[in-house]
């Protein structure tokens, strides 16, 4: 950080006790003051959002709904198809690159 800009802007934040231990720690592992250490890495962070996903993850669910009717009915003999392993796997692992890209859930 550069330490000629002029510091005329404060910030209140409210932590718990073990946030503000960690920040402190990890803004002395980083040989940092705490304001440089936050400054650097909020400015460094960027943050993703995801708000368009979630239209994608109600017809993805939707396709598994299908999927799944599609499953009971073969198993139940209502007629008899290819294996559907590969397209489930395919669904499954779509769902959870969203879930990761919506936030991680």
């Amino acid at each position: 950080m550069q330490n000629t800009r002029k510091r005329a802007e404060t910030l209140t934040i409210r932590l718990t006790k073990a946030e503000k231990e960690m920040i402190q720690k990890k803004a002395k592992k980083a040989q940092l003051s705490i304001t440089d250490f936050l400054v650097a890495t909020s400015l460094r962070t960027e943050i993703h959002v995801a708000e368009d996903v979630k239209p994608l993850l109600i017809e993805l669910k939707r396709i598994g709904n299908n999927i799944n009717q599609i499953t009971m009915k073969i198993n139940a003999g209502a007629f008899h198809s290819a294996d559907f392993t590969e397209v489930i796997q395919g669904q499954r692992m779509i769902f959870e690159q969203l879930l990761r890209i919506a936030g991680g859930r």
